[in-house]
């Protein structure tokens, strides 16, 4: 794969601009506001999207706007997928590695949900596993997701970063929380953790009252990319700082 389309292998951590919009123009113009923003690559939360807009030329159209951009795409069971059963949810992302997207999202407890979710299912890993070697088979990068939003010990962040690369995945995803001080310093600590116990890419973030130090530090002590908006609206995820003023913050630092 061409360097200029992965999220594995940069020197430096990614700027990941992330896209929720509910109807194409707005996703189109995010797009553009997150490359005049100096982003380094896009998310794409496809969960967000109303079903009829999920067509081949819509989704094509919105993947152009990114002009080579690697893509990370999500299709969480939030949102517009209430209801929907996670065989289709996987259908669903292979469709969009098939249509252009570079990393592929699987949740932890894909085919089995579970409270942090990371199952332990047996057939439910299995099953991961063979939807990461699909993907894979494709063409493309997986990252494996574990929403736990709370806050979680060193030990049991490392045991799910495991697990996650036991799976298949090419990156780790794993989003904690932070609701004193206290605690987002120990996240900060964590992330030094992974980055030496680790043998595959991470990205570890956090939720809660406290993020702002985590998820503008993190990569600078290990994780592989920034989660960023162009610009914050109803459907973004606040706590996600801005692309142009981590592109500020990256330029500027001493990597």
């Amino acid at each position: 794969m061409n360097h200029h389309t992965t999220f594995l292998g940069h020197e430096r951590p990614l700027i990941t601009c992330m896209i929720q919009a509910d109807n194409t123009h707005r996703a189109i113009e995010l797009a553009e506001r997150g490359l005049a923003a100096g982003c380094d690559a896009f998310g794409f939360q496809w969960e967000v999207m109303p079903p009829e807009l999920r067509r081949e030329e819509t989704i094509k159209s919105i993947f152009a706007a990114m002009q080579g951009k690697p893509i990370y795409v999500t299709n969480y069971r939030s949102k517009k997928n209430a209801g929907i059963d996670d065989e289709t949810l996987l259908n669903g992302l292979i469709t969009l590695r098939k249509w252009g997207a570079t990393l592929i999202d699987i949740t932890g407890d894909l085919f089995s949900p579970h409270p942090i979710q990371l199952t332990e299912d047996k057939e439910a890993v299995a099953r991961q596993k063979e939807a990461a070697a699909m993907i894979h088979d494709l063409g493309g990068e997986v990252l494996i997701s574990s929403h736990v939003m709370k806050f979680t010990p060193a030990e049991e962040v490392l045991r799910i970063a495991t697990a996650q690369q036991e799976r298949g995945a090419d990156i780790a995803k794993i989003v904690t929380a932070a609701n004193t001080e206290e605690e987002e310093l120990e996240n900060l600590r964590i992330t030094s953790l992974l980055k030496k116990e680790l043998k595959i890419p991470f990205l570890f973030l956090s939720g809660g009252t406290h993020t702002k130090l985590h998820r503008t530090m993190g990569p600078m002590l290990g994780c592989c990319t920034w989660l960023t908006v162009a610009e914050h609206d109803a459907y973004s995820t606040k706590q996600q700082p801005l692309c142009h003023h981590i592109r500020a913050i990256s330029d500027h630092f001493s990597w």
